[in-house]
């Protein structure tokens, strides 16, 4: 059954949503504790790579309740991002600020991992680009929002040090000028979350970072993927990529991205009737592989700023 939310013209798969959130909430906890539990290497090596497919499902439908399409009523819509948020873990608000920020500097000089541009050292691009692939790029966003707990993100030699240096620095200003309050309260949240399942579950640290490594690997492994090499363009630089129906599944639809930044406010139901066949469609294995050879040197131009249309959709999020 789909409901219709009054903001998009598509309709949302609320039921559906609510379904695969509660199933996948209940399989990522599982494999977390048999990821502190096992006893028998496979059972362990089950639980981490089983956690980091599983915790991406749940990522997807962290991305559609952003957007605010993962059901029709905003207090139901957020209140399940937030629990998504804290399996990342993160604060909704937080994710969904720097993701909507995404769509608005999306190939722009400001967040442009895969070229160097002229007036950046290649050793610095390449640092940047690596630790997105290792890994490390997931590992920010937690360590961020303690970071923002104890005020030093909102720190000037933070911002204009810390974050210009990591090539982050519009996302943390954004993140800085959100309402104060409410991160605050996701952030802690997330962290009573986390703490739940550590004393419900027994676990133990090397259990969770494993399991929560594989994730970060699976997760960055698809994130810059889906934008690198492509047209310096802000709604346009991005692409369908080809991948199994299995992984498609998995990901909800993620993959699609082009079809994705062309109409964010698309459920992910949707996504495959929009995707544009005439343009290209690379296999996902090949560009990520493309990656590890290092950033391409560029002197092409910055794209701009977003349009008032793309600056209307995102704000239907809001």
């Amino acid at each position: 059954m789909t409901a219709t939310s009054d903001r998009f013209p598509w309709p949302i798969p609320a039921r559906l949503n609510m379904a695969l959130a509660a199933v996948t909430w209940i399989g990522a906890a599982g494999l977390l504790w048999l990821g502190s539990h096992a006893e028998v290497w496979w059972h362990w090596l089950l639980a981490c790579v089983g956690f980091g497919l599983i915790n991406n499902t749940i990522f997807s439908l962290l991305h559609e309740a952003v957007h605010g399409v993962f059901h029709p009523n905003r207090r139901i819509n957020d209140w399940f991002g937030r629990v998504c948020a804290a399996f990342f873990p993160t604060g909704f608000l937080i994710q969904r600020v720097c993701h909507l920020g995404h769509h608005r500097r999306n190939r722009t000089d400001a967040e442009l991992y895969d070229y160097c541009l002229p007036d950046t050292p290649m050793w610095l691009a390449s640092f940047r680009l690596f630790c997105l692939l290792s890994g490390f790029y997931w590992l920010s966003v937690p360590l961020a929002s303690v970071l923002y707990a104890f005020g030093i993100v909102q720190t000037r030699v933070f911002r204009e040090k810390v974050a210009t240096f990591y090539g982050m620095r519009p996302m943390v200003e954004d993140v800085c000028n959100a309402p104060p309050r409410r991160i605050f309260s996701e952030i802690a949240f997330t962290a009573l979350f986390q703490a739940g399942l550590f004393l419900l579950l027994d676990l133990n640290w090397i259990g969770w970072l494993a399991c929560y490594w594989s994730f970060a690997l699976i997760w960055c492994a698809v994130q810059y993927a889906t934008h690198a090499w492509t047209p310096r363009d802000i709604r346009n630089g991005a692409w369908n990529l080809r991948v199994s129906r299995l992984t498609s599944t998995l990901f909800l639809n993620y993959h699609y991205h082009l079809a994705h930044h062309q109409h964010p406010g698309a459920p992910w139901t949707r996504l495959p009737d929009l995707i544009d066949a005439t343009r290209p469609r690379p296999r996902w294995a090949s560009v990520y592989w493309s990656l590890w050879r290092g950033p391409r040197r560029t002197d092409e131009p910055d794209p701009g700023t977003p349009s008032p249309e793309l600056e209307r959709e995102l704000e239907s999020a809001l």
